[in-house]
């Protein structure tokens, strides 16, 4: 199955560039800017990543983003990513980045040398495999509506770079998403696109106050499942909810041994796609994501997901057209082997 699923086409639409920098990247990057990681300094790069709640997590993440200092730190960050995406069978990819988070940190950071740098990064690795990806900048409820509105006069300038929206972020219970609806709306009014992260650490609410100011997608949205009218609106509006098993378990969103609620979810007629939200700080992969969901609905069931992504994605309809084509090939021809090794027996 491992191989099945390597081979086959994924599209990726929720993973944060700043989630998948290795430990050995972490720790060389510390240590040349002079970032402090605390206990974590001790240990080796296969404890660097241990955390025990969604807490621990986001102290993580600021490490990683005060590491993270000169703009060739993220084209280093942006190629080691897109190897490994396009080694796991990934062709299309939207990846968040969090300038405003850069700029929390780094003052004087250039944010258009930095996206220049991953855009460079990115362009290398299409001319190697064909791995194509664009980019969704992510507005930080941590930092307020007014803030937000200026990263996204910022982010309208950087178009031109492959930023094709908006995400929004960070602490949902105290800046919830009803509070950026005219972030969403300045945004839109740009040409951008719209997502939001909701129902991970809130309940249904969070997802109907994403939904209510424009989502076109939801990231994680596990407590929707616990909502019937909430799961009617992301079935009616074909609201697409990217399901990231690991990290939901890791933060505590879904309990292992439990149904995951993309079950439901998908049982009700919303489309799911699969993803791998910080894969490195999660020690996982996306194509063990794609695994850890077969074990839950076959492959035939995400081969579906698959095509999910590639439909809800914000590519253009020639090369979702081919991506769906391919992932329907790769489909045929796991038929025509079957068919093979049964008539060979």
């Amino acid at each position: 199955m491992l191989e099945t699923l390597r081979s086959l086409p994924k599209v990726q639409l929720h993973v944060h560039l700043e989630g998948t920098i290795s430990p050995e990247l972490l720790l060389e990057l510390a240590r040349r800017h002079g970032v402090d990681l605390g206990a974590r300094r001790d240990v080796s790069p296969e404890e660097l990543y241990r955390f025990n709640d969604f807490q621990e997590f986001l102290y993580l993440f600021r490490e990683v983003c005060q590491a993270l200092k000169e703009p060739e730190d993220y084209g280093v960050l942006a190629a080691g990513y897109a190897r490994e995406a396009a080694d796991e069978g990934v062709c299309y990819a939207e990846v968040f980045i969090s300038p405003s988070v850069w700029t929390w940190f780094h003052r004087q950071i250039d944010v258009r040398a930095a996206v220049e740098a991953i855009r460079a990064a990115f362009d290398a690795e299409r001319r190697r495999s064909g791995f194509e990806a664009r980019l969704i900048a992510d507005v930080t409820r941590n930092f307020g509506p007014a803030r937000a509105l200026k990263t996204i006069r910022m982010v309208e300038g950087l178009t031109d770079l492959g930023v094709i929206g908006i995400g929004l972020g960070g602490d949902e219970r105290n800046f919830p998403a009803r509070d950026f609806r005219d972030v969403f709306a300045l945004a839109r009014s740009f040409g951008l696109h719209t997502v939001a992260h909701a129902g991970e650490a809130q309940e249904a609410w969070s997802v109907r106050d994403a939904l209510e100011i424009g989502a076109e997608r939801i990231g994680h949205g596990c407590a929707a499942a616990a909502d019937a009218e909430v799961v009617t609106m992301l079935a009616e509006r074909n609201v697409c909810v990217e399901a990231c098993p690991t990290s939901n378990e890791l933060t505590g969103a879904w309990r292992k041994g439990e149904p995951h609620p993309l079950l439901a979810l998908d049982a009700a007629g919303v489309p799911i796609a699969i993803d791998s939200d910080d894969p490195a700080l999660f020690s996982t992969t996306l194509l063990a994501e794609y695994v850890r969901v077969a074990e839950m609905v076959g492959i035939g069931g995400v081969r579906r997901f698959a095509r999910n992504a590639a439909l809800h994605s914000f590519a253009d309809d020639a090369t979702k057209r081919a991506v769906i084509a391919r992932i329907e090939a790769h489909a045929g021809a796991d038929v025509a082997g079957e068919r093979s090794r049964a008539e060979n027996q």
